[in-house]
């Protein structure tokens, strides 16, 4: 049991560091070219190193961040030509997603709803790292009621790819805004069986986001970042 524990323990450690560095780097704040070294971010997070490693290497394995000898991880740049693509194959994915899980009617909402529901409170509280977990969290948990755990995993390997270059500024909080109202109608949808309204709206709410990103990144990097 003491093995168990000790391996539970170790897993949500792995994950906390996940999620923060993860969060930091989608969100912008660590900037392409910026360098986490193990040592240093175990000491600040105040967990051993072991974790912090592990947790590095599962994102640079995602292509967040690459792995320098003897240096550290260092946050990988996006191109514009990548971010579009990204945008393209995430809406195909998700857009199928949320047909089939219209198709077959949503029955449970109680947990989407409460998800739905961290959204606006980190909204309200704008409140950007918090806003990109619920966001997560969300939308993971309504893809997987279309029950296909490939199609999941995919998707969220291609959500946690992609870079919110300007979800903090002016334009991302007013985006952020908007979105609220659309996760919830989401879940109606689903729930009323409305294939053609939800294959819209999934459409809209993942693409809205794209003059937003693109804008943020060519203002940092001019029209293609190196």
């Amino acid at each position: 049991m003491d093995g168990l524990r000790d391996a539970e323990m170790f897993t949500s450690l792995r994950d906390k560091v996940v999620r923060r560095v993860r969060s930091d780097i989608v969100s912008g704040r660590s900037a392409p070219g910026t360098m986490y070294s193990v040592p240093t971010l175990a000491e600040e997070l105040g967990v051993s190193t072991t974790p912090v490693r592990e947790a590095l290497l599962e994102l640079s394995r995602a292509g967040l961040i690459t792995p320098l000898r003897n240096r550290g991880f260092r946050v990988e740049v996006t191109s514009l030509q990548e971010l579009d693509n990204l945008f393209t194959v995430r809406e195909l994915l998700e857009r199928f997603a949320m047909v089939t899980l219209a198709e077959r009617r949503l029955l449970e909402v109680g947990e989407l709803r409460a998800l739905a529901d961290d959204i606006a409170t980190a909204v309200k509280s704008v409140d950007v790292l918090a806003y990109v977990e619920a966001d997560r969290a969300f939308h993971q948990a309504l893809i997987a009621k279309a029950d296909n755990p490939l199609l999941t995993r995919l998707t969220m390997d291609l959500r946690d790819g992609m870079r919110l270059y300007g979800i903090d500024s002016a334009a991302g909080r007013k985006r952020q805004e908007a979105s609220v109202k659309e996760h919830y109608e989401l879940i109606d949808l689903a729930f009323a069986g409305n294939v053609k309204s939800i294959a819209n709206l999934i459409s809209h709410h993942i693409l809205d986001w794209k003059p937003v990103f693109t804008a943020a990144l060519s203002d940092r990097f001019g029209s293609e970042p190196k």
